[in-house]
C-alpha cells in the first residue's frame, strides 16, 4: 500500500512562523523543500517523497512547503466524484516535452506527411492496419484477456469470429476503437459514452458486463493482484448526473492559445481516461471505454497518428505503475499531475515506436526495390504482388489471405486472390487451406 500524504492547508506564512518558533535553525535547510518538483525535476508523490527529506527534518513539514509551492502553480481542471472535487495538475517539464512530441509527430499533417514520403503507400498502408490492432489487443490483455498477441491478431487479421471470453473481449476492443475513429466529429455525450461501452462489450457476457448501462449498485470496488480495495468509486446514485458534468467540461473550448484557461488537447484526453478510471460508471469494461475516451479526443482534435499508436502496450508492460498513477492523484488531493505524467510517459514512448515502426518501413521497402530493380523479377510482378512479397520477405506479414489482401490494398477480392495465386505460380509463395480459407506465405525455398 502506498503511504498517504498527511492534509495541509497551512499558508505559507503559517508554515515558516511554525518553522522559526520551532526550528529556527534549520529554516533554511527547510526552505529548500519550497520548490514544487525536487533536484532533478521529478514531480514526486509523498510515497517517494518522504525517504528523500534529510534525516533530521520532518517529512510532513518539509511536504507542506512543496505542496505550497505546487498549490502556486496548479491549474484547475474537472470535478470529479461524489463531492465534485476539482481537479487540478502543474505543468511540469515532462508534460512541456511530451505536448511538443504529440504535436511534431502525432497530428494529421505529420501523419500525412509520413505516408508521402513512401513513393508506394499500400506498403505504409499495410503497417498501419497493422498498428491498429496493437492497441484493441493489448488494451483488452491490460484488463486480463489470456490470449496471445499472434492469435489475437490472427483472429482480427483473417475475420475469424471468436472462439473464447478473452477473444471477444479483443474484437469488442477493436470495434470500440473503430467507434471512436466513426464518431470523432460528433460533440461528447453520455449517450456517446454509453455507446461506446456498448459497442465494446455486447455479446461478452452480458450478466456482467451490462453492455451500455451504468451500474446500479455500489459494490463495484478497484483491488490489487492481492484482493486489497485500491479505489472505491463515487457513488451510483448520481453517476449520470457527474458524467454531464464530465460532459460539460470536454465539450468546452480550452484551446485558445491566449486565454489563461488554455489547456492542450492532450492534457484533457488523459482527464477524460482519468475519469472514466475513477467514475467507474459501468459494472465492467471501464478502463477500456477510459483509453478509448483519450482516443476519441485525441482524434477529434486531428491527432490521427494515435490511430496507430498503442499506449496499452506499454502500460500492459508495467501495469502497478499505471494503477499507482490513478492513486497518487487520488490520495494528494485529486492533483492529476501524477497521472498525467505517467500517461505522458507512455506517450512519448509509444510516439518513438511509431517513428521507429515507419523508419523501418521505409528502409525496408528501400532495401526491396533496389534488390526487385536488380532482379528478372521487377517486370513479372505486379504492383499489388510487389507490396505482398515485400511484406512477407521483410516478415512484416507472415501470413495472406485474399480478404486481408483485399482491405488493405483496397481492390476487389479477385483482384487480391490472383494477385496471390500469381505469387504461388511463380513459385514464390505456397498455400495450404485453413478451415474454409487459402493462406499464403512464401515458400519454403525461397525462405531459406
Amino acid at each position: 500500500m502506498i503511504k498517504k500524504p498527511a492534509k495541509t492547508n497551512s499558508l505559507l506564512a503559517e508554515l515558516l512562523e511554525h518553522i522559526s518558533k520551532k526550528q529556527p535553525e534549520k529554516l533554511g535547510k527547510y526552505l529548500e523543500y519550497h520548490q514544487p518538483v525536487d533536484n532533478k525535476g521529478r514531480y514526486l508523490p509523498f510515497d517517494e517523497y518522504r525517504y528523500r527529506v534529510a534525516n533530521d527534518l520532518e517529512p510532513d513539514l518539509a511536504w507542506a512547503l512543496t505542496k505550497a509551492a505546487r498549490a502556486a502553480q496548479h491549474m484547475p481542471l474537472l470535478p470529479l466524484g461524489d463531492d465534485k472535487t476539482v481537479c487540478t495538475f502543474m505543468l511540469t517539464q515532462r508534460i512541456h516535452t511530451a505536448i511538443s512530441h504529440v504535436d511534431r509527430h502525432a497530428t494529421t499533417a505529420a501523419l500525412e506527411w509520413m505516408s508521402s514520403k513512401i513513393g508506394e503507400g499500400s506498403h505504409f498502408e499495410y503497417l498501419l492496419n497493422d498498428l491498429i490492432e496493437d492497441e484493441a489487443i493489448s488494451s483488452s490483455q491490460l484488463e486480463g484477456a489470456a490470449t496471445t498477441t499472434l492469435i489475437a491478431k490472427e483472429m482480427l487479421k483473417r475475420k475469424r469470429k471468436p472462439r473464447t471470453l478473452d477473444e471477444k473481449m479483443i474484437l469488442g476492443n477493436f470495434k470500440m476503437m473503430k467507434f471512436a475513429w466513426d464518431n470523432k466529429n460528433k460533440p461528447l455525450s453520455v449517450a456517446l459514452i454509453l455507446a461506446m461501452h456498448r459497442e465494446g462489450t455486447k455479446g461478452i457476457n452480458n450478466d456482467n458486463y451490462s453492455p451500455g448501462a451504468f451500474r446500479q449498485t455500489d459494490d463495484v470496488v478497484v483491488v490489487d493482484a492481492q484482493g486489497e480495495t485500491l479505489h472505491t468509486p463515487p457513488s451510483a446514485d448520481a453517476i449520470e448526473q457527474r458524467l454531464n458534468e464530465v460532459v460539460r467540461w470536454a465539450n468546452t473550448h480550452h484551446h485558445d492559445a491566449d486565454s489563461n484557461a488554455y489547456i492542450h488537447p492532450m492534457i484533457k484526453a488523459i482527464c477524460l481516461h482519468f475519469s472514466i478510471g475513477f467514475e467507474h460508471p459501468f459494472r465492467d469494461g471501464n478502463g477500456r471505454v477510459a483509453r478509448s475516451l483519450f482516443y476519441w479526443y485525441m482524434f477529434k482534435n486531428e491527432y490521427a497518428a494515435f490511430r496507430y499508436i498503442a499506449i496499452s502496450t506499454l502500460l500492459k508492460s508495467a501495469p502497478v505503475k499505471y494503477g499507482k498513477s490513478y492513486l497518487y492523484s487520488e490520495t494528494d488531493g485529486m492533483d492529476l499531475t501524477y497521472f498525467i505524467e505517467h500517461q505522458c510517459s507512455v506517450i512519448v514512448r509509444a510516439i518513438n515506436s511509431f517513428n521507429d515502426a515507419y523508419i523501418k518501413s521505409v528502409k525496408d521497402i528501400q532495401r526491396f526495390n533496389n534488390w526487385i530493380d536488380d532482379s528478372d523479377l521487377h517486370e513479372k510482378l505486379s504492383d499489388r504482388q510487389k507490396v505482398i512479397y515485400q511484406l512477407a520477405k521483410s516478415g512484416t506479414e507472415k501470413k495472406f489471405t485474399a480478404t486481408n489482401v483485399k482491405e488493405n490494398l483496397d481492390c476487389s477480392y479477385n483482384t487480391a486472390a490472383s494477385a496471390l495465386n500469381g505469387l504461388v505460380e511463380m513459385d514464390i509463395f505456397s498455400k495450404k487451406k485453413e478451415g474454409r480459407e487459402w493462406v499464403y506465405c512464401l515458400a519454403e525455398e525461397v525462405i531459406t
